[in-house]
């Protein structure tokens, strides 16, 4: 039996009683388990008595281990029965009768009530992309140095060129200097095939270690295609103006998927914003975990621990303010998260099994497998949570469209 002794916000004390015949059942049951797996001195595996079982680890060791197991068995059936969505609990009460039943209390952080502000009154104040010339000229200048190609300059090398060197351990490669590190650009700045010159190698801090001697092989700049009716006919365009006039549209195209995407955006920071929920404190505490595993995984890839990134901050001071920060940014992402799950809810968004497929196609090319190992990655549970943030999103989108456009 389960009943709610005390309601408080979100906090919820649940009282559970399990009765004698279940305990003595469940004590039984774990006794048989104990006994096929552990070893006792005079007997064959699994065939010792039950008694023999109990003597050997212990009495009080054994209704120790009983109530957790009753806790684990009872609990999930304690919250269908009361209509709890618990995203944290502890037991805070427990009382275990010698040959009697078993009581309990547990505090139980429940799924927050959710009150969304009149999000049908919002004004969105997102102005749409004008397409200028000037952005079309742009565009085609990338498209000019997307189709550009390298060729050997006999000159010193420029900003822009490509310098092949070669390394003392011998390795040869291509240097960009556009992208190139400054140090390293100004050192093959004004340099050409044949020239020997030391390159400094820098410390993490930025502090020169040493210099490496590093010959120049080769130096190449990009020839960009002339913008004319032969460059347009290479990229499938029937003229330069079908090709201007081609970029044009895909820039539209773009400017509209960009101004849909901020209107959601905006819509979503002021319903977050807006709404009203006692928010437990888990909910966050789970949020901030998240953040960190992608910030050790973003400072593992830069070679930094994430224990002497936050060891710098506290030496300069600035550990207080990043703990701040964190758990301001993971009370936003959850408010977001409460937001989105409620209007979900309210709108009911549907989605036909057409949809979902093509959206798990698309998911699955945007990480490079196909749609079978995606389902085997994901699994039964995976797929409902993505599905779940579909149907979520799929309602932010529904709710932007009732909005009117000032």
């Amino acid at each position: 039996m389960a009943e709610i002794v005390e309601r408080s916000g979100y906090l919820v004390r649940v009282r559970v009683e399990v009765p004698a015949e279940r305990v003595e059942a469940s004590y039984q049951a774990m006794l048989k388990d104990l006994a096929r797996r552990v070893k006792i001195p005079g007997f064959r595996p699994g065939k010792a008595p039950l008694k023999v079982v109990e003597a050997r680890l212990g009495r009080q060791e054994l209704l120790s281990d009983l109530k957790e197991r009753l806790v684990e068995e009872t609990y999930p059936e304690a919250v269908r029965e009361l209509g709890l969505l618990p995203v944290a609990a502890r037991v805070v009460e427990e009382e275990l009768k010698e040959g009697g039943g078993f009581r309990y209390v547990a505090e139980v952080e429940n799924y927050p009530e959710v009150r969304l502000p009149d999000w049908r009154s919002f004004t969105l104040e997102v102005p749409p992309l004008e397409i200028t010339e000037e952005m079309v000229e742009k565009a085609l200048e990338e498209l000019r140095h997307r189709y550009a190609e390298l060729s050997p300059v006999d000159r010193e090398a420029r900003e822009g060129d490509h310098v092949f060197v070669r390394t003392e351990e011998g390795a040869e490669f291509p240097i960009d200097l556009s992208k190139a590190l400054p140090h390293v650009r100004e050192a093959l700045l004004g340099k050409r095939a044949g020239d020997v010159l030391m390159v400094p190698v820098l410390s993490e801090k930025g502090e020169k270690v040493r210099e490496a001697r590093t010959e120049v092989l080769e130096v190449k700049a990009l020839e960009l295609p002339e913008l004319d009716e032969e460059f347009a006919k290479t990229l499938e365009a029937e003229s330069l103006e079908d090709l201007k006039a081609r970029v044009r549209e895909s820039l539209r195209r773009q400017a509209e998927r960009e101004y849909q995407e901020a209107r959601e955006r905006a819509f979503l920071e002021k319903l977050s914003e807006g709404l009203e929920a006692d928010i437990p404190p888990s909910m966050v505490e789970r949020e901030e975990g998240h953040l960190l595993e992608r910030l050790a995984e973003d400072l593992y890839q830069q070679g930094i621990p994430l224990e002497a990134y936050l060891k710098a901050l506290e030496e300069r001071g600035e550990l207080q303010k990043f703990k701040e920060e964190l758990r301001g940014e993971a009370l936003k992402r959850v408010r977001r998260s409460l937001a989105k799950g409620r209007l979900a809810e309210e709108l009911n968004p549907q989605v036909t099994e057409e949809e979902w497929q093509a959206y798990l196609q698309r998911v699955a090319r945007s990480q490079g497998v196909g749609l079978q190992e995606l389902r085997r990655r994901l699994g039964e549970g995976g797929l409902a949570r993505l599905r779940a943030v579909y149907l979520q999103d799929k309602a932010v989108r529904e709710a932007v469209a009732q909005l009117k456009i000032p």
